[in-house]
């Protein structure tokens, strides 16, 4: 199932970058059960092109994973998930959340206050939840309402946590 599952994102990929009248190809790899790589070739877009399907922050890219895994998963029996990667843009933006990652739990340690991260997309909270589990002597959760919602991270003794925040999710 993964080399199928892996295949039809990447031909539903390309296929809607050719109705977006952009030729080119996407390279596919299986990251884990039911998480798959989707890499678009950005030699033949050019680098105008690819710059505007990446966006600004990448949210264009951002926008078009979405639309991948909703469509995708809108009859699956198992959820899966596709990574769309673009001039390297998601290594890249990896790199600089685990660095902020590492500042933030540097200073939470350093000082046992909250840290705010700035407002960050849906994913991204969630990419930071997850590189920030293994702490065991701190915790995230989110704070706000679209679009100015953001992560907090925080000792797990932290008497200054409200009894409402202790019901909101981690995303």
């Amino acid at each position: 199932m993964t080399a199928s599952t892996m295949l039809e994102g990447q031909q539903w990929l390309e296929k809607l970058l050719h109705l977006m009248g952009l030729k080119t190809h996407v390279m596919a790899q299986a990251l884990a059960d039911n998480h798959y790589w989707l890499e678009i070739d950005a030699q033949p877009l050019g680098a105008d092109a690819s710059q505007n399907l990446l966006g600004k922050d990448g949210v264009i890219l951002d926008s078009i994973q979405f639309l991948v895994n909703t469509h995708l998963n809108l009859d699956a029996s198992q959820e899966r998930a596709y990574t769309i990667e673009l001039l390297g843009y998601r290594s890249q933006r990896h790199k600089e959340l685990l660095a902020l990652a590492e500042q933030a739990v540097e200073t939470v340690r350093r000082t046992s206050q909250e840290y705010v991260f700035e407002p960050l997309r849906s994913a991204e909270r969630r990419q930071l939840h997850l590189m920030l589990s293994a702490e065991t002597d701190l915790f995230t959760f989110s704070r706000g309402k679209e679009p100015d919602r953001y992560l907090v991270l925080s000792p797990k003794a932290n008497p200054e946590r409200s009894t409402a925040e202790e019901g909101e999710e981690a995303s």
